[in-house]
């Protein structure tokens, strides 16, 4: 996990359980440290079929990044974040890593 100097996530993921039916609240969060100068940030994975306008990510007060998706419950989501469309980052604070098909990075993982 990637940590700023006074201690706290530069990326975060949140997960909120719904008792009434099988989805997850998951925010995911990066903050102005992680995207440096990016002007746009979109989470792009499984759940969008990997498409980079799919689901941009609001910019913050603090000068983050977030996002909140309904995630069904039992699965597992590959994602990746992408900067001014050019620039891949995972997510430092997933709950673990898979090879991905293009090239030789991983992609980031959330199990719900």
């Amino acid at each position: 996990m990637i940590k700023n100097e006074e201690g706290g996530s530069k990326m975060s993921l949140k997960k909120q359980f719904m008792k009434s039916k099988p989805i997850c609240k998951v925010t995911f969060h990066l903050s102005k440290e992680a995207v440096a100068q990016a002007k746009k940030v979109a989470l792009v994975g499984d759940f969008n079929e990997w498409n980079p306008s799919a689901t941009p990510m609001k910019k913050q007060k603090d000068g983050g990044f977030s996002v909140t998706l309904n995630l069904e419950q039992g699965r597992e989501y590959q994602f990746r974040y992408l900067l001014d469309d050019t620039i891949w980052e995972n997510d430092w604070c997933a709950d673990k890593y898979v090879p991905s098909a293009v090239g030789d990075a991983d992609n980031s993982v959330v199990v719900l």
